[in-house]
């Protein structure tokens, strides 16, 4: 379960990033509201997955995934130009993500 709330936490954490550039310095109401509430979301959903994940990790996978999909929605949207190098980077970002969920941890 810890790992499904990361997982949607860092989907927040794209919708609140790409709300932040669209709030033109939070002086457009409605992108505003949707940074805050993203951004709310975002934090809460990591800090209850880090109590079972550990934070280095939680964090990397939160930060990875949350990267890919804002580059990833910019690119699909045409306000990021689209090259075969950040497809590249961003397969890696999600390999990297995988591989941290892979990689068994030390049980206490």
């Amino acid at each position: 379960m810890a790992w499904f709330v990361l997982i949607v936490s860092a989907v927040f954490e794209a919708v609140w990033a790409t709300a932040l550039g669209m709030s033109e310095g939070f002086t457009k109401p409605w992108p505003t509201i949707v940074f805050l509430v993203a951004l709310t979301l975002s934090m809460l959903g990591l800090g209850w997955a880090a109590k079972s994940i550990p934070m280095g990790t939680a964090y990397a996978v939160w930060t990875g995934i949350g990267a890919a999909l804002t580059v990833t929605y910019a690119m699909l949207t045409g306000s990021e130009p689209v090259s075969a190098l950040k497809i590249v980077f961003l397969v890696g970002i999600i390999a990297a993500v995988i591989g941290l969920k892979l990689v068994p941890t030390k049980e206490e």
